[in-house]
């Protein structure tokens, strides 16, 4: 029975070695969303997989909904940025399902309204509630008689929440102007800044522009659930920006686990590898996470064991690069 069993294995042995099949894992399957801050982090970790832990990993471009759908059925491994709050349902789905939650990815996104830091500054500006006595400042150029306010753009909740919290903050001295697009919405707050000119609305963080430009956030009264539930009456909450995985990647995976519940960023470094990116034209998502990875050094090491740490350092060092 012996010889039979290591007949077979010889016969297996050699129809894998002609057949060209590999016995290595199936290559880790990442969501890749359509978020630049997403593609980064991606771009990162699969640096590191690929480099420190010898694992093929592949990018599966795909929106919030089919992410989910990808969790949960296993044919995506990895999600480096699940916004809990702004998919609760199917986050609790997910983790129902068996997929499981890492921690944070960073941990301080916020969302709000800003003024250039230089308007703050000359006004003396703090909060919501000095902006109906400068609304002169901020003068909407279709209706003199009031001040522009740039929300968010049709479609976003947030564009319904702005309309109210001006409402209940009393700011009756502004019009609000909801854009067409993000990119005319943050294009807005850049032609300002670029001639130094004020500028009021919404934005949030992490994002490129704000790594570029010296935005003050307005304060508001502070988050209360109670106060949020009857009109928005408080400062936006917090968003939980997380890290899932799938359930089989638990089990298949244990080493890359332990590396991922030690991942950790600061919607401030997201703001600069954004800014990065946009600075010269042309550059992509990977070249952002390889400036990430020689500028924080320090913050990857802590994340690995020293034999990984040192694999994607040489790697690093012999100028190697993803291929995507």
């Amino acid at each position: 029975m012996k010889k039979m069993l290591l007949a077979l294995a010889l016969v297996l042995s050699v129809v894998v070695l002609f057949s060209g099949v590999s016995l290595a894992k199936a290559p880790i399957v990442i969501s890749d969303r359509e978020h630049d801050s997403i593609r980064v982090h991606d771009r990162i970790v699969a640096y590191i997989i690929t480099y420190g832990y010898g694992y093929d990993c592949e990018f599966l471009i795909t929106s919030n909904t089919l992410g989910a759908i990808g969790l949960l059925r296993g044919d995506i491994d990895l999600s480096m940025e699940i916004w809990v709050e702004n998919m609760q349902e199917a986050y609790d789905k997910m983790l129902a399902a068996g997929v499981q939650d890492l921690g944070s990815n960073f941990s301080d996104s916020w969302q709000g309204w800003l003024v250039p830091t230089y308007t703050a500054k000359k006004y003396n500006i703090k909060s919501v509630f000095d902006m109906n006595k400068h609304w002169k400042v901020f003068k909407d150029p279709e209706n003199p008689r009031k001040g522009r306010f740039h929300s968010g753009i049709p479609g976003w909740f947030a564009t319904i929440i702005n309309q109210k919290k001006i409402d209940v903050y009393g700011l009756d001295n502004y019009d609000v102007f909801v854009p067409g697009s993000d990119a005319a919405l943050s294009g807005s707050m850049v032609s300002a800044y670029k001639r130094h000119k004020p500028w009021f609305g919404y934005y949030w963080a992490p994002t490129w522009i704000l790594g570029k430009l010296d935005m003050y956030k307005l304060e508001e009264i502070p988050f209360e659930q109670k106060k949020w539930d009857s009109g928005f009456a408080c400062a936006f909450p917090s968003v939980q920006v997380n890290i899932l995985v799938s359930a089989d990647f638990i089990e298949n995976y244990p080493d890359v686990v332990e590396f991922l519940k030690k991942y950790e960023t600061t919607q401030k470094i997201n703001n600069k590898f954004l800014a990065y990116q946009r600075e010269v034209k042309g550059r992509t998502n990977t070249d952002s996470a390889m400036w990430f990875l020689e500028n924080y050094k320090d913050l990857w090491i802590s994340w690995l064991p020293v034999g990984v740490a040192v694999r994607v350092e040489q790697s690093l060092n012999k100028g190697l690069r993803l291929k995507k």
